[in-house]
């Protein structure tokens, strides 16, 4: 359940290894250097329930600080380093944590915001410093390799977005059992995935997405190998479940389309008969997609439907998937699925409505009661605010997703957050940013603007506008495309028709 125990059992046995550098971290690397994390965060006052921010690129000790914080009992908030100064910031201000670590890599990031932090955290970064940060390296050297004494399950609290855009925690309730005995998600992860000492997991994603964060836990819980890729390349992955004989690996539909594309000599190349658990999830996947995957891998495929709350989840296997073309699967573990209609009643079979989990795991958005509320029903089931049907066998189809949320090769990205920056520009007088197919990567980000003149809408604009917002926010947060209207449809009231606009983009359904 802990690393300590494989490091006893097989010392020198690689926990995990960076693919691109081939750094080896073995379990009693990952032990040691997790207990010298524990005894710091205590030595600087960290107590079970405090906060710690972290934002890396999937660096060798990214793993290592994370057993650290949740050995020591701690929250601990995984950020993107694709972000803008401002956007950690707000994230590490938020969350009120206590102790920032990064790298001398985000450099400039970190001077973006460390003289903006209200709770004056204490700062860390590695493979050197700038002012306002304190070696990590420094200060772990001095502390013990052996474990704290007071060893307590600690809890990831990433963010989603809030109602306003801004980005909001999700905080799950710390796991109340003493360290060291079994936790009932983590045995149903084993359980549904067989993860035990002979798995080989390859993480091709950022360790900061919830997904391969867990995943890459849940694999060194249970002694298995974690092979992590620094950086998506769809020939390597390939060249990497051959060279280290992967057994599992997790991916988003975007890096389906990518190894798809690539020549059939080359990507057939390679022995993939070690390879029998390939999970999906994050974004919708076509179904062409699917199946051609399915069709080359054969029937390994493995998706679940779920999100950072925890609440509930489905899954489906190929064999599932090929008679039920489409489905996400049905409610998996203790969870039960329900679909009910906007006045919180269930639905008949087959019939759209909202998707919602009961008897999954409670959560709460941090500070944000309003958004917390909203997520559930009467009867106290919970929704990530999907909407879709069931079939009479319990297969959930999603129809729609979060009201405007876009998912873009696997990540989630909010409008909310390039409408407010859009409409800050002079040329701007109303705006409203959504998702339109892209055959890539599910969803590319678009904007709809209503210039203050007509005869300003044109190219020089359209690039004007996407400059901007990329000066304020992640890019992939940023459109790639604008057009303009006269007039956006708006109500009397002053509620924006997206919808109206967004259909034109999709095809009808049918």
């Amino acid at each position: 359940m802990y690393p300590g125990k494989y490091a006893s059992l097989t010392p020198n046995r690689a926990a995990y290894v960076m693919a691109g550098s081939g750094q080896v971290i073995t379990y009693t690397d990952l032990e040691r250097g997790s207990n010298q994390a524990a005894h710091l965060f205590r030595a600087l006052g960290l107590a079970r329930g405090d906060h710690l921010a972290i934002c890396l690129e999937n660096h060798p000790a990214f793993l290592q600080i994370c057993w650290g914080a949740f050995r020591a009992g701690l929250y601990f908030t995984a950020i993107s380093y694709r972000l803008q100064a401002e956007e950690v910031e707000y994230i590490v201000n938020d969350c009120e944590a206590k102790v920032v670590v990064t790298s001398s890599y985000l450099a400039d990031t970190f001077n973006g915001f460390k003289s903006n932090l209200v709770n004056q955290p204490q700062c860390f970064m590695l493979d050197g410093v700038v002012d306002g940060a304190q070696s990590w390296e420094t200060a772990i050297a001095a502390m013990p390799q052996t474990p704290i004494v007071d060893e307590s399950y600690g809890q990831s609290l990433l963010y989603s977005s809030g109602t306003t855009g801004r980005p909001k925690g999700v905080k799950k309730p710390l796991i109340d059992i003493p360290w060291g005995e079994k936790v009932e998600v983590f045995e149903a992860a084993r359980e549904r995935y067989v993860f035990d000492a002979a798995t080989v997991y390859l993480s091709s994603a950022p360790l900061y997405h919830a997904a391969p964060l867990g995943f890459n836990l849940n694999v060194l819980r249970f002694g298995g190998t974690c092979i992590v890729m620094e950086q998506f390349d769809g020939l390597q992955a390939l060249e990497l479940i051959e060279r280290f004989k992967v057994t599992h690996s997790q991916w988003v539909p975007t890096m389906f389309v990518r190894m798809l594309k690539l020549p059939a000599q080359e990507r057939e190349q390679y022995d993939l008969s070690s390879h029998r658990f390939a999970v999906h999830a994050a974004a919708p996947c076509p179904v062409a997609v699917k199946q051609a995957m399915i069709d080359w891998w054969g029937p390994i495929i493995l998706e679940y439907y779920a999100g950072t709350e925890g609440n509930g989840s489905t899954a489906i296997s190929s064999a599932e998937w090929l008679s039920h073309p489409g489905s996400v699967g049905r409610a998996a573990g203790n969870c039960r699925l329900h679909i009910l209609d906007d006045e919180g009643h269930e639905v008949a079979v087959g019939e759209v409505g909202g998707v919602y989990f009961e008897g999954g795991g409670q959560f709460e958005y941090l500070g944000d009661s309003d958004k917390t509320d909203s997520s559930r029903s009467s009867q106290g089931w919970t929704t990530l605010g999907d909407v879709g049907h069931a079939d009479g066998e319990g297969y959930l189809y999603l129809t729609d997703r979060k009201s405007f949320m876009i998912i873009s090769g696997g990540v989630n990205i909010y409008p909310q957050e390039a409408e407010n920056i859009l409409i800050s520009h002079p040329a701007v007088a109303d705006v409203a940013v959504f998702g339109i197919p892209d055959e890539e990567f599910g969803e590319q980000v678009k904007a709809v603007v209503q210039p203050m003149s007509m005869v300003d809408a044109g190219p020089e604009l359209e690039a004007e506008l996407i400059a901007f917002a990329r000066s304020k926010i992640a890019h992939l947060k940023c459109p790639k495309s604008v057009d303009f209207l006269a007039e956006l449809p708006r109500h009397p009231t002053g509620k924006l028709y997206k919808r109206l606009l967004k259909d034109q983009y999709w095809p009808a359904k049918g």
